[in-house]
């Protein structure tokens, strides 16, 4: 399939299953690592070419430990997407991170157990550097959003990733909450890292939908469906807001640069 002008790639979470794209088609991406989550949609957003898919399946089909992250990012990488813009749905860790507000995560912590994190094999190692593990350029474009729109988006977020399909026991939570977590998730590895080793720009946006199970009720997947249904419309608002900010070239990030340091 040949590269085209698609300027975004969108991976949508749990409850964000479209966006409101204009003269769309659905395409099949054969991957050597097996099927997307669903076909992608590859439509119209404002004056972009924009592609997307539903990290879960378009009827919420997939469990989180059971995506397909590598065919999802290897699909995008060989329709020539340059950004991707990751929702997820997350736990709150912290009290001033509210449910039906934003978090903008700036580190993660590695809790899953069972994933494919990596496109390395036997003879073709990628060592590659995941300090700062998103894009900046789109980091600083996405909190500028939050502040034009009126957005409550908590910035520099350490999100912790964990197996599911569970949520966390009592204990759990509180033990993300003292190493420092501000929000849990499901999702965010490995797709972020993926990303970043075929040097596409990533950027997470997660949706707060419930306290996990520290705080006074254990949070129930009836209270996160909820939540999302209330975001759905803010999360269009954001999306439609960045697209528009962020210049077409890639020139305020490195992120199109990874690999040359990533390999001995």
């Amino acid at each position: 399939m040949p590269k085209n002008d698609i300027g975004f790639g969108i991976i949508g979470g749990t409850g964000v299953y479209n966006l409101n794209l204009q003269d769309t088609k659905k395409i099949k991406v054969n991957t050597p690592y097996g099927k997307t989550s669903d076909v992608i949609i590859i439509g119209q957003f404002r004056n972009r070419k924009i592609a997307f898919i539903p990290r879960h399946g378009n009827k919420h089909t997939i469990p989180p430990h059971l995506v397909n992250f590598k065919a999802n990012i290897w699909a995008y990488k060989k329709l020539g997407i340059k950004r991707i813009v990751g929702i997820s749905s997350v736990g709150s860790l912290r009290k001033k991170i509210k449910p039906g507000q934003f978090a903008l995560p700036s580190q993660f912590l590695d809790f899953t157990k069972s994933r494919d994190g990596s496109f390395s094999k036997i003879g073709d190692v990628i060592h590659i550097s995941v300090a700062n593990p998103f894009c900046p350029e789109l980091q600083k474009i996405a909190f500028k959003v939050s502040i034009d729109c009126k957005i409550k988006l908590h910035k520099n977020c350490v999100y912790t990733c964990i197996e599911g399909p569970r949520f966390s026991t009592y204990a759990e939570s509180n033990f993300f909450r003292r190493v420092g977590a501000d929000v849990i998730g499901m999702t965010l590895v490995p797709e972020c890292q993926l990303a970043r080793e075929v040097q596409i720009c990533y950027l997470s946006i997660a949706i707060v939908t419930d306290y996990d199970s520290w705080l006074d009720e254990s949070v129930t997947a009836k209270n996160v469906s909820s939540k999302l249904t209330d975001s759905a419309q803010m999360i269009n608002k954001i999306i439609t807001k960045l697209i528009d900010l962020t210049p077409t070239s890639r020139t305020a990030c490195n992120c199109e640069k990874d690999l040359l340091s990533a390999k001995l």
